[in-house]
């Protein structure tokens, strides 16, 4: 495609947005506020209040992306007209060209594209404060700027979606965005299940239309794609309300509640689609010839619901196919009631629904009717398979020193002299758990209170019980610990499950690696865990499968980008060869944010760069924070995303099966760099000052005092880097325009290549393009580095009062800066200007407006600082305000956090 036309149509577009905000604002009387958005460059006008600006930037950002997200759908659009299905990156088009050149036939395709399996987890963090009305304004907004985009209507039709877009303006102008009061767990929860319930169910069905459209235009068999059996399995996880990783609010109850909601929402949509498919199935039987097995099912079924069915049938004489439809909205009605007479008047689970669908198809399919299948079955079928009676999986997280407290609880309830676990050493603690282990007897008693963290978890864990007795395990998604240090972490759960009567169950035991030394030491763990007693007789229950999370921001943290991603890259290697020589089928949870520094990035190239053999058909990953409403805000952005998470599983699937991707790569000299970035990067945290420096220029205090997430920003309240979460420790930097969390400790090292291995720089510089994962590792950087701003680096800088501290640090980032824009530029061959023209084109919309807020953001915090704690009113007015710059910056950022 034209790339000049491409520019032409974003540039108009954003011009045509702002033209109908400056049209808002001119109506109601806001000719600052037009003035602010016209100017370039800081604007020094007393009459606009700061609320004004901050508001009102904020908006202009949005809209900035909003007009975006339309351009990238409307070029991916263009593309699949005007070019190859197949040259849009991450698309199921891509995949099924490049298979189709491989020589894969149709059949090894379908069968890996039903091994496929994605599980994105949303979860809420401290980097998004949207309310859901401004959600909803966004999606009603990105509808109208789609409408524009047809070419066919009027004039007049036109001036009707710009009214309605200004009028759409006003009302967000009016509503206010952001939690004036902390959210509470319970707000983050009613975002998340919005998210799950209002707008993925729709992105579900427009994926299958869109790989079934790109199957049969590629000129695939058309009949083999219309069986919901062979598309992906997708499945939808959420951690709000289960996560209670130094996370005081989230209760044994709130987990409760969060399981409850779940259910209901689920049903609802099951209800709704299966309620539209029996209005729908108007196929009489005066036409057309009945099944005898369609006869039978439908007298079995009512015969099972009484009253109920005998109605059920009544109500539509001649018409068996809808009679048999009714009785599964019946039936559906008792589950959703909890009203059961008969074992068979109502779904124990999701799975009797599929059968009962499953049935009805088939017999659809044997009389001729594969169209109506096809159309009116098929999208009911995909969401009882993805939503299930539970919505998400509710992943239940906890951190191994706080199983530590609460064993050690219990031991001392239970009489035991040497009752101190977190002191024993490792050996001591595997006998003691295996021989618990070993015994069924419990040593837990549900009358008996043995301290607060021990209460918790038992109880948190009999919630989990309780639901199971009651709906099943489907809901329920892994026992997950953080910082999993040793094999007793993993091993205490077993027990705290074997109290619970839970060990019996499905649900995995997942450790999850987050510094660089538990990914170093995490093969050995993995491999004792495995081959353990208790996993082995667990082993048939789940599958022979094992999940491991790997943790991205903490080992960012510890170590830098470099030697984070390189160390994952070794970890998921060694990882997996692990399970091969276990007999188990090793899959990764990647715990990642929206920036390089927490494992972000585009979804294909995020899995291109994964090692072969490591994706093995499933792929579970974290959807955080602000990035639930960029990947997945609106249908057609969300759309392409989850396609391109899904097409890229199944092709690095069926790369890694048949050795499509055997290149030799020079992990040698990776290494070599990923060790000098890990010793530069090493050398900047641990120079006396750090800690201070950091806290002066960048606004870490006013997250931790900020009404921005329910979580603290703090596991446990001390003032270290380590105890700091990795969430706030990003953001944090990247506020400030600081980003050294993307890239810090590269450039030092890839200047000391090119001098002491001035080959090896070459080398690297050769496979670039051919690498994925160098290629994806240093585009990421390179888009950090983008983000970075000296100017108002600088701005912050002078926030550390002390010169000399604030110098030592300064030139220390700068020059590191310096060295990994030049040097990267020098691997690519090609200035950042001639390959990056998307995102600088971005920035450039941005800038003038960015630095206003830059400004107002760091006078806000030196004056906050200012103010003494006693003075509780004034400090809590200027956090508010210090709030909605924090917001206003994020929009315009983009990938803060």
């Amino acid at each position: 495609m034209d790339n000049s036309k491409s520019f032409q149509k974003i540039l108009n577009d954003r011009n045509f947005i702002i033209d109908c905000y400056e049209e808002m604002l001119s109506r109601i009387n806001e000719d600052e506020v037009i003035e602010l958005i016209k100017t370039k460059g800081f604007l020094d006008n007393q009459k606009l209040s700061s609320d004004k600006i901050i508001q009102s930037l904020s908006i202009y950002f949005q809209l900035m992306t909003l007009v975006e997200e339309n351009a990238a759908t409307q070029y991916r659009r263009k593309m699949e007209n005007e070019e190859n299905l197949y040259s849009i990156r991450g698309s199921w088009g891509e995949a099924f060209h490049y298979w189709k050149q491989q020589g894969i036939s149709e059949d090894e395709m379908l069968q890996t594209i039903s091994d496929t399996n994605v599980i994105p987890v949303l979860t809420a963090h401290p980097t998004e404060a949207k309310r859901i009305t401004v959600i909803e304004i966004h999606r009603e907004l990105y509808l109208l700027l789609v409408k524009k985009e047809n070419t066919s209507l009027s004039s007049l039709e036109q001036t009707e979606i710009r009214e309605k877009i200004i009028n759409l303006l006003e009302r967000w102008w009016r509503t206010g965005e952001i939690y004036l009061e902390k959210p509470d767990i319970k707000d983050e929860r009613a975002n998340i299940i919005y998210y799950l319930s209002k707008i993925l169910p729709t992105v579900l069905e427009k994926s299958d239309e869109h790989l079934k459209g790109s199957w049969i235009k590629t000129g695939l068999n058309a009949n083999k794609i219309k069986n919901p059996d062979v598309f992906p399995k997708i499945n939808f996880g959420s951690w709000v309300g289960g996560d209670r990783d130094g996370h005081p609010f989230v209760t044994p109850t709130i987990t409760q509640e969060t399981l409850e909601l779940h259910r209901k929402n689920a049903l609802a949509i099951i209800k709704n689609l299966l309620v539209n498919a029996t209005i729908k199935f108007s196929v009489s039987a005066i036409n057309n010839p009945i099944p005898f097995n369609l006869l039978e099912a439908i007298e079995e079924k009512s015969k099972a619901l009484g009253v109920q069915g005998e109605n059920a049938v009544k109500r539509n004489p001649y018409e068996p196919w809808r009679q048999y439809l009714s009785l599964l909205v019946a039936k559906l009605d008792n589950t959703i009631s909890n009203h059961f007479t008969d074992s068979n008047s109502y779904y124990k689970s999701s799975k009797d629904l599929s059968y009962d669908l499953k049935f009805f198809r088939e017999i659809l399919v044997e009389t001729g009717m594969k169209g109506l299948a096809d159309d009116i079955l098929f999208p009911l079928e995909r969401a009882v398979s993805c939503f299930g009676f539970h919505l998400a999986k509710l992943d239940i997280r906890q951190n191994s020193t706080f199983h530590d407290k609460a064993f050690s609880q219990i031991l001392k309830a239970n009489g035991e002299k040497d009752f101190d676990f977190e002191q024993w050493n490792e050996e001591k603690k595997v006998d003691y758990l295996s021989k618990l282990l070993e015994n069924n007897a419990p040593i837990t008693d549900i009358t008996i209170s043995y301290g607060s963290e021990a209460d918790n978890v038992l109880d948190c864990y009999r919630v989990v019980r309780n639901h199971i007795n009651q709906y099943g395990s489907e809901g329920i998604g892994a026992f997950i610990i953080s910082m999993t240090r040793n094999l007793s972490d993993l091993l205490l759960v077993y027990f705290l499950m074997k109290e619970t009567q839970l060990l019996t169950t499905s649900i995995k035991v997942v450790p999850l690696l987050e510094t660089i030394e538990d990914l170093d030491n995490g093969p050995e763990i993995l491999e004792k865990f495995l081959q353990h007693p208790a996993t082995q007789q667990r082993a048939s229950k789940t599958d022979y499968k094992q999940e491991v999370m790997l943790g991205y921001s903490d080992s960012n943290k510890d170590g830098g980008t470099i030697a984070s991603k390189w160390n994952l890259h070794k970890a998921e290697q060694k990882l997996s060869k692990i399970g091969e020589k276990t007999g188990f089928n090793i899959y990764f949870f990647h715990g990642t944010g929206g920036t390089i520094s927490r494992g972000g990035g585009k979804y294909h190239r995020f899995l291109e760069s994964m090692p072969a053999n490591t994706v093995n058909g499933t792929v579970k990953i974290t959807v955080q924070g602000e990035t639930v409403a960029q990947l997945f805000g609106n249908p057609l952005t969300a759309t392409y995303n989850l396609n391109a998470l899904a097409s890229g599983v199944a092709k690095h699937s069926l790369e890694s099966k048949n050795n499509l991707n055997s290149t030799n790569y020079p992990f040698e000299i990776m290494e070599y760099l990923s060790q000098k970035s890990f010793e530069n990067y090493r050398d900047l945290i641990e120079t006396p000052g750090f800690i201070n420096f950091y806290g002066k220029v960048t606004c870490i205090d006013v997250l931790e005092r900020s009404k921005i997430g329910s979580r603290p920003a703090r596991r446990t309240g001390t003032r270290t880097l380590n105890d700091l979460r990795a969430i706030p420790w990003v953001f944090s930097w990247n506020l400030s325009r600081i980003t050294i969390t993307g890239w810090y400790g590269l450039g030092n090292a890839l200047k000391t290549l090119k001098t002491e291995k001035p080959e090896s720089f070459q080398s690297l510089k050769k496979c670039i393009n051919d690498w994925p994962f160098l290629k994806f590792l240093m585009i990421q950087t390179e888009t950090n580095l983008i983000l970075s701003d000296k100017e108002i680096m600088e701005l912050y800088a002078d926030l550390d009062e002390n010169n000399a501290e604030r110098e030592i640090f300064m030139s220390k980032i700068k020059t590191d800066y310096e060295n990994s824009l030049q040097l990267i530029q020098e691997l690519f061959d090609e200035t950042v200007s001639d390959r990056r023209h998307g995102q600088l084109d971005n920035l450039k919309w941005r800038t003038d407006k960015l630095n206003v807020l830059h400004q107002l953001h760091a006078k806000y915090i030196k004056q906050w600082r200012e103010i003494s704690d006693d003075n509780k009113v004034e400090k809590e007015k200027l956090l508010t305000k210090l709030l909605g710059v924090i917001n206003s910056l994020s929009s315009g950022l983009k990938n803060t956090g």
